[in-house]
This record gives C-alpha cells, sequence and structure tokens, in this order.
C-alpha cells in the first residue's frame, strides 16, 4: 500500500483512518510475538494489546476518541511502570515498530513525523538504566 501526503486533514484522515493504525499495529506485533526481550512483557493473547495500541495511536493521529471511552486516559508513563524499559527495550521497540511504519509505505514526510513521535514515545517511557 503505498499513501500520498495530502496538504490537508489531520493525519488520521490523510493516513486512512482506523484500518492504517489497524495494519500498523498489526504489522509492529508481527515482530514483537517473536521477540526474546520483548515478547515476556506482553500477554499470552496480544489481541487486547493490539485493539489498544491501535485505538491510541488513532486517536492521537485525530481519529475518535474511542481510546478514552474504551480504556480513559491514556496515562502512558503509568501504565508502563509495571514493566522495566531500558534503552535495550526502547530500541527493541523501535526496530520493531519502524519496521512496521516502513511496510506501511507512507509518503517520507509522513513516514518521518510518525516516526519522530514514536522515538520521542519510546524514549519517555524508559524507566530504567
Amino acid at each position: 500500500m503505498r499513501l500520498k501526503r495530502k496538504s490537508e486533514g489531520t493525519p488520521f484522515e490523510r493516513w486512512g483512518g482506523q484500518p492504517f493504525f489497524d495494519a500498523l499495529v498489526e504489522a509492529f506485533y508481527t515482530g514483537v510475538a517473536t521477540d526474546p526481550l520483548l515478547r515476556p512483557m506482553y500477554p499470552d493473547d496480544l489481541a487486547e494489546s493490539k485493539a489498544h495500541l491501535a485505538l491510541f495511536l488513532g486517536q492521537y493521529w485525530g481519529g475518535p476518541e474511542e481510546y478514552n471511552l474504551v480504556r480513559g486516559h491514556p496515562r502512558l508513563r503509568m501504565r508502563h511502570a509495571p514493566f522495566v524499559i531500558g534503552r535495550t527495550e526502547a530500541e527493541a521497540w523501535m526496530r520493531h515498530m519502524t519496521a512496521a511504519v516502513d511496510a506501511m509505505g507512507m509518503a517520507p514526510d509522513d513516514r518521518a513525523e510518525l516516526l519522530d513521535y514514536l522515538s520521542m514515545a519510546a524514549r519517555n517511557l524508559q524507566n530504567a538504566h
């Protein structure tokens, strides 16, 4: 799928709405599912984790507030506090997310915008050295 950048609309609209984020998250979890470092941080059944991440990203990028309706305020640091997230874990997460973003065939400016945010989020969720 190759998406072209449009000058109008939210990223959510430009990138294809919730189906874009659902596909992005599916591609991301394909990597996580076999990652020996990250996989133990997730529940056995990844369905709920996938749904939560896809809804969060869709909402963050301008989509409907479905995540808030389902989960309440994101409180990302609090939700991730039980997990040891150091530089190695953040880099592994980013490696899988970058591969997922690249699989989406985004326009270069959109790709950069999304990866900048995801990189910032990965750094900000680190809670260990």
